[in-house]
């Protein structure tokens, strides 16, 4: 039997298969291209389905109008993908297909037992679709992916050849799923871990091997944008004061270059002043864990931490209020000590009495289990009321 020879543009679709993990909305170059060689008028890649609550991710191409030499990609707003992720996915009959088994819609209805459903008149015939062609994959974590194609009435069935192209390209569209899923679980980890930091009020500057400064996060930018005391110049970090900047490169230079020959480095840290009136900065390098792999032109390879005491806050008070079962009063009193200031800077600030004061810490002593200021103070600055 003669082999069969791949598409013409089969090696471009693979590479689009392959960029689409990377994309700002995710296979938006190898659907519209999909849906071309099948010919089909939609294509449509289900990447989350749609409930109730939530209206899920899916990506539609629509064949464009004679003349049209745009994309296809469908609005996600316009009607037929509303009303199918608002009221029609619950009755979609071609869900949940083998995993990796091409599957028309003909495979698993009549022509006769199509037409008279309920998805048909409602969903399918006012968009003039009827037959369709699809696959399910699934990644090892579990997520998986609907890919599916629709033609209209009178044009002719999917055949062979659309469904020997689905089934070629379904092996490289699963392992672009899997980086997809990885690269999502990957970002969503960094974006928990980065808005911890940034509630903590600190200040986070990722510098590659050249000691530029690969990323910021938005307390550290603030501070950047300020120019006191820790300051931008190009792409390089520096510090007001000739000593105090030398230390700071000097620490990176060392640290990058433990690096680059896999020994330890150390963690430094340096006070960083500021204009009158304004509390030192806290600065801290440290090395950043890199692969084996890595290659560290652009990748990240030291950590910079700076701490503003100006801008902590100790913990949210309504966090702490519900941690402790403490009233806003309360918590209020407990962050005001945490913060430093005396029970008597307290009563003045509030201006309540010293009495109500001392009986609102009672309370407080009382709820969170401490006999002392000092012991109150720790639990507050430890406990997750920080992170809210």
């Amino acid at each position: 039997m003669k082999k069969q020879l791949p598409h013409p543009r089969y090696d471009e679709l693979v590479g689009l298969i392959y960029e689409g993990p990377l994309e700002q909305r995710p296979w938006q170059s190898a659907l519209p291209l999909l849906r071309e060689l099948l010919d089909a008028q939609v294509a449509s890649l289900v990447l989350r389905p749609p409930s109730e609550q939530d209206r899920g991710a899916i990506l539609n191409c629509v064949r464009p109008a004679a003349g049209d030499r745009s994309d296809g990609l469908a609005d996600p707003d316009a009607w037929q993908s509303a009303a199918y992720q608002k009221e029609f996915f619950i009755l979609d009959p071609f869900v949940n297909l083998p995993t990796d088994e091409v599957v028309s819609l003909a495979d698993m209805l009549t022509d006769d037992e199509l037409v008279n459903s309920d998805y048909y008149h409602h969903y399918l015939e006012p968009v003039e679709l009827f037959h369709i062609l699809g696959v399910d994959t699934a990644e090892p974590g579990g997520m998986l992916a609907r890919l599916r194609f629709s033609r209209r009435r009178e044009e002719p069935a999917f055949g062979d050849a659309e469904r020997d192209l689905l089934t070629t390209i379904t092996p490289h569209l699963r392992r672009a799923i899997q980086i997809y899923a990885t690269l999502n679980r990957t970002t969503s980890e960094r974006d928990v871990y980065a808005g911890a930091v940034s509630q903590l009020a600190m200040a986070s500057i990722i510098l590659d091997e050249q000691a530029r400064v690969l990323s910021a996060n938005p307390v550290a930018q603030a501070l950047l944008d300020q120019a006191d005391g820790l300051l931008l110049k190009g792409q390089h970090l520096h510090i007001e004061g000739r000593n105090i900047n030398r230390e700071l490169q000097q620490a990176v230079s060392d640290i990058i270059q433990a690096q680059q020959r896999g020994e330890a480095s150390v963690v430094r840290a340096l006070r960083v002043p500021r204009s009158a009136g304004r509390s030192h900065l806290g600065l801290l390098v440290r090395p950043v864990p890199m692969s084996q792999w890595s290659e560290g032109q652009s990748s990240p390879c030291a950590a910079i931490f700076v701490s503003d005491p100006d801008l902590h806050e100790p913990a949210d008070r309504q966090t702490l209020g519900e941690l402790f079962e403490l009233t806003p009063a309360e918590s209020n009193l407990a962050i005001l000590l945490a913060r430093g200031l005396s029970l008597a800077e307290v009563s003045e600030t509030q201006s309540i009495s010293q009495h109500t004061a001392r009986a609102q810490l009672k309370s407080i002593f009382a709820k969170t289990g401490v006999s002392r200021q000092a012991e109150l103070v720790r639990l507050v600055i430890k406990s997750v009321a920080s992170l809210g």
